[in-house]
């Protein structure tokens, strides 16, 4: 058995992303329901992150379906570019938001103000972008 993980040089990296993306959705998810006994407000609000989380974790496997799938010369690789910007947008926005969440759920103190709003921002970009790249 090799020592270290050799990933495959084809390896679509969104589809490992929203892999291990999704995976983490679900320990916290599981964190949330056991090991937040706090005021139920917190509770609920560490809830929307995991379920926010979740969802664009699997937006993170259709940009790696969808960018899997284009031909990679001509309007495929255009689309394949804007998909991967998408992609880009998905995991930030998720970090910020959902991470934004879980640090208010778990601490009941507000972190860096607007980090939620910037990663909302950067989520719905990156429905618009995946949008677009259909378009391209």
């Amino acid at each position: 058995m090799p020592d270290e993980l050799e990933v495959p040089s084809h390896a679509n990296p969104w589809l490992i992303a929203g892999s291990l993306s999704a995976a983490l959705a679900v320990a916290a998810g599981a964190y949330g329901a056991h090991g937040i006994t706090g005021d139920v407000f917190f509770k609920n609000t560490f809830r929307t992150g995991v379920q926010y989380h979740m969802w664009h974790s699997l937006a993170l496997l259709a940009v790696a379906w969808f960018t899997g799938s284009r031909p990679q010369t001509g309007s495929g690789a255009a689309q394949a570019k804007w998909g991967h910007r998408a992609g880009v947008l998905f995991a930030v926005g998720t970090v910020l938001f959902s991470g934004s969440l879980y640090i208010f759920g778990i601490t009941e103190n507000l972190p860096q103000p607007g980090l939620a709003p910037t990663g909302g921002l950067a989520l719905m970009a990156g429905w618009l972008t995946l949008a677009f790249a259909a378009t391209r």
